[in-house]
C-alpha cells in the first residue's frame, strides 16, 4: 500500500477550527437550532387562549374569562428551547475562542491592518458576532416572556376570572425564527474564523519560503577548508643514478653518412 503525503502529515488537533470536532460541533449547533425552532412552533400551536363568558347577577352583567388549557405543553417546549439555545451558544463560542487562542501563531497578529483582505474579514467577523448575539438575546427574551405567561395559570386554569393574561399570536414563532437565525449566524462566524486562519497559514508558508530562498542566495559560497598534508616519517626523496640508457630512436648508418657529406 502506497504512503502519501496526507498519511505522513500530522493530524489536526480537536481544538483546531478545521478539525473534525469543529465540523461536528457546527452540524450539532445547526441541528439544535432546528430543534429549538420546532419546539417554538409546537409552543405556538398549543399556547393558551382565553374564552370570555358573561355572568349576570344582582342586575349587573359581568364578563369573565377562562383559559383554554393549563399551558404545560407550551411551557415545557419553551423551557427546553430556552435552555437548549443558551447551551448551544455558550458551547459554540467557547470552542471558537479556545480554537483561536490555541492556534500555532495567533490569528491576525502579524497581518497588515490596512490590507483590504484584513478589513473585509474583520467586518465580516464583527457583523456575524454582533448579529448572532442580538438574535440570541431577542430569542431568549421572547422565550422568557412566554415562560412567565404560561406558568401563571398552571393550577385552577378552568376557573373563571376577571382577567386573563395571554401571549399575542406569533410570539413563540418569532422566538423560533430568531433562534434559527442565531445558529446560522454563529456558523457564519465559525466559517469566517476558519477562512482567516487558513489564509494566515498560507501567507506564513509563503513568507517562510521567501526567507529561506533569500537566505540561500544571499550568503556567499563557502570555500573548502584548508588541509595541511603532513609528511610521514622517513619520507625523503630518493635519487637514483641512471647509467647508460640506450636512446629511444636509432638512425640507420647510411642515412647518417649521407647527411655528413652534405
Amino acid at each position: 500500500m502506497a504512503v502519501t503525503h496526507a498519511d505522513l502529515a500530522p493530524s489536526r488537533r480537536s481544538t483546531e477550527l478545521g478539525s473534525k470536532t469543529g465540523a461536528i460541533l457546527m452540524v450539532l449547533t445547526i441541528l439544535c437550532g432546528l430543534f429549538c425552532f420546532i419546539l417554538c412552533l409546537i409552543a405556538e400551536a398549543t399556547r393558551s387562549q382565553e374564552t370570555w363568558t358573561s355572568n349576570s347577577g344582582k342586575g349587573e352583567e359581568k364578563y369573565e374569562c377562562v383559559y383554554s388549557g393549563s399551558g404545560k405543553t407550551p411551557l415545557l417546549c419553551s423551557a427546553v428551547a430556552f435552555v437548549g439555545l443558551a447551551v448551544t451558544m455558550v458551547v459554540e463560542h467557547v470552542y471558537i475562542l479556545v480554537a483561536i487562542s490555541n492556534a500555532p501563531p495567533p490569528l491576525l497578529v502579524n497581518w497588515d491592518p490596512d490590507s483590504p483582505l484584513v478589513k473585509s474579514l474583520t467586518w465580516q467577523a464583527g457583523f456575524f458576532f454582533v448579529t448572532t448575539w442580538i438574535c440570541f438575546a431577542v430569542a431568549e427574551i421572547l422565550l422568557l416572556i412566554g415562560l412567565s405567561v404560561e406558568s401563571g395559570h398552571l393550577t385552577n386554569w378552568s376557573r373563571p376570572r376577571p382577567g386573563c393574561l395571554i401571549l399575542r399570536e406569533g410570539m413563540f414563532s418569532a422566538a423560533g425564527v430568531f433562534a434559527l437565525m442565531t445558529v446560522f449566524l454563529a456558523a457564519g462566524l465559525y466559517l469566517t474564523a476558519l477562512r482567516a486562519q487558513r489564509m494566515f497559514q498560507e501567507q506564513e508558508n509563503v513568507r517562510r519560503e521567501v526567507l529561506e530562498a533569500s537566505a540561500l542566495y544571499a550568503s556567499p559560497p563557502r570555500s573548502p577548508p584548508h588541509r595541511v598534508i603532513a609528511a610521514f616519517p622517513r619520507e625523503d626523496p630518493i635519487t637514483r643514478e641512471i647509467g647508460n640508457v640506450p636512446p629511444l630512436f636509432t638512425y640507420p648508418l647510411g642515412f647518417s653518412k649521407q647527411s655528413s657529406l652534405v
